[in-house]
């Protein structure tokens, strides 16, 4: 029993970050956000073993890099593949694809959330900080709507507080009633 947890977090680990480094490349991809600088450097470095092969078979669509979005859902595949075998479940194939969909849409929403709370921290601690303008333009999809929506009070800028209840809202109530919704 304690040998199959082990085995379930380094699995969910190992598989956790290399998903949620595809998704920051796929997102880094679609908002433009430049690559020239630490974070965008160590995502190229840690994904391209993988992205470079797939990208020849498989060609973007407009600005989406599906190559990179269909290997963080083939990496969330193999988890759920992996810990469903693990757990001696036999569970249709279909579930496991549903489960890895719903793997990756989690990884999209931790992603926008981690660069939105270090953004936020940054903007006191030290908002001249390099990676202050990658954040800035990798929530910009959540942000600028709601920056238009929620004028800022008494120079206050409530966007961001706004945006993580609500990326916390999807990740602990939407996407687990998704989950089970399919059970």
């Amino acid at each position: 029993m304690m040998l199959q947890q082990m085995t379930s977090f380094l699995l969910n680990t190992a598989l956790g970050i290399l998903t949620f480094l595809l998704v920051l490349r796929f997102l880094m991809q679609w908002t433009r956000t430049a690559f020239q600088n630490p974070l965008g450097q160590m995502t190229v470095a840690l994904t391209d073993f993988m992205v470079k092969p797939a990208r020849r078979v498989i060609k973007p669509v407009k600005q989406w890099d599906m190559a990179t979005l269909l290997l963080a859902w083939l990496a969330q595949l193999l988890l759920v593949a992996l810990l469903a075998s693990l757990a001696g479940a036999h569970i249709a194939p279909v579930w496991w694809a549903w489960q890895a969909i719903l793997g990756v849409l989690g990884q999209v929403v931790d992603v926008f959330f981690y660069a939105i709370l270090l953004m936020a921290i940054l903007s006191w601690v030290n908002p001249y900080s390099p990676i202050f303008g990658v954040l800035n333009q990798l929530s910009a999809p959540l942000l600028t709507p709601l920056r238009r929506a929620l004028p800022a009070i008494q120079g206050f800028d409530f966007s961001a507080l706004v945006a993580l209840v609500l990326l916390q809202m999807v990740s602990h109530i939407i996407l687990p009633s998704l989950q089970l919704g399919v059970l």
